[in-house]
């Protein structure tokens, strides 16, 4: 993969629909300016799915990457020249990088949880006792990084809660692939969610704060939470969890994690992780 020098005024944009809420940009050119690269832009950029291929391919050759988010992940890897293998096992890319021959994608929506789970204390020095659990709350497109990131942390059993097991299929089928053992729990399973979240490692919620919240009373007292949503916060998992002494983590840390590694794909340089913290986590 050859991708275009950093220096000379490039571009870069988040791609997605709503788009005006999006932290990126603060976050990314905070990164730029940290770097010295004062005369780099990052913007937002409303696209559908249906519209990213010809938004990308009709880019201006300033621009050196582009953010995606939803509704464009799947859209983005399909739209895609080149891709990791680990996008290609997740089945979508947030990160699309210009290179000689058209654009290179990758997810480092598993990096972003990664480093939330490493806050936490949840890596890859788990090993030792019984196998570490996690519980996985959906199976939607933000399961799979997930599932992704818990198996590089030593993660290896991992219960996921949804309410349809043949819509899970993909992400069960990830876990197969993956080499971890899996079980499907439903929504209704209010008991053995509670055991689950009280024994797991690390409980993850991949669903809307009204979706998480129908199951927050069986996940209340779970010790360690990924929550991925940061607005509106704290989400009532997050307030349950919380009230009841255990540690929640939400979405603005994986944002965070994620864009470090979006930031050295787009320049070719080292991330400012302080500077892009400071931004993003004032006090955090």
């Amino acid at each position: 993969m050859s991708v275009s020098p950093h220096g000379g005024g490039r571009r870069a944009a988040v791609l997605g629909s709503p788009i005006a809420h999006s932290k990126s940009p603060a976050v990314h050119l905070a990164a730029y300016r940290a770097l010295g690269l004062d005369d780099w832009s990052y913007d937002r950029i409303e696209c559908t799915a249906d519209q990213l291929p010809q938004i990308v391919s009709d880019a201006d050759p300033a621009f050196i990457g582009f953010s995606v988010t939803m509704p464009n992940k799947v859209a983005a890897l399909r739209f895609a020249t080149d891709r990791t293998e680990r996008a290609e096992l997740v089945g979508s890319a947030n990160t699309l990088v210009r290179i000689d021959d058209g654009w290179h994608a990758d997810c480092t929506d598993i990096d972003g949880m990664t480093g939330a789970l490493a806050e936490l204390g949840v890596d890859a020095d788990l090993a030792g006792g019984a196998a570490p659990e996690a519980v996985v709350v959906g199976a939607g497109g933000t399961a799979r990084p997930t599932i992704m990131a818990l198996a590089g942390a030593g993660i290896e059993k991992i219960a996921i809660v949804a309410r349809d097991e043949g819509r899970a299929a993909d992400t069960l089928d990830l876990c197969d692939r993956l080499g971890v053992a899996r079980e499907f729990v439903g929504f209704e399973a209010g008991s053995d969610i509670e055991r689950r979240a009280r024994e797991a490692a690390v409980v993850v919620s991949t669903v809307p704060a009204p979706a998480a919240a129908a199951v927050a009373p069986a996940l209340a007292h779970a010790g360690k939470v990924v929550d991925v949503i940061y607005d509106p916060w704290p989400t009532p998992l997050a307030e349950v969890v919380t009230a009841a002494g255990g540690t929640v983590i939400g979405g603005l840390v994986m944002l965070l994690h994620q864009a470090f590694r979006q930031v050295e794909l787009f320049t070719g340089l080292p991330a400012p992780r302080e500077a892009m913290r400071k931004v993003l986590i004032p006090n955090g």
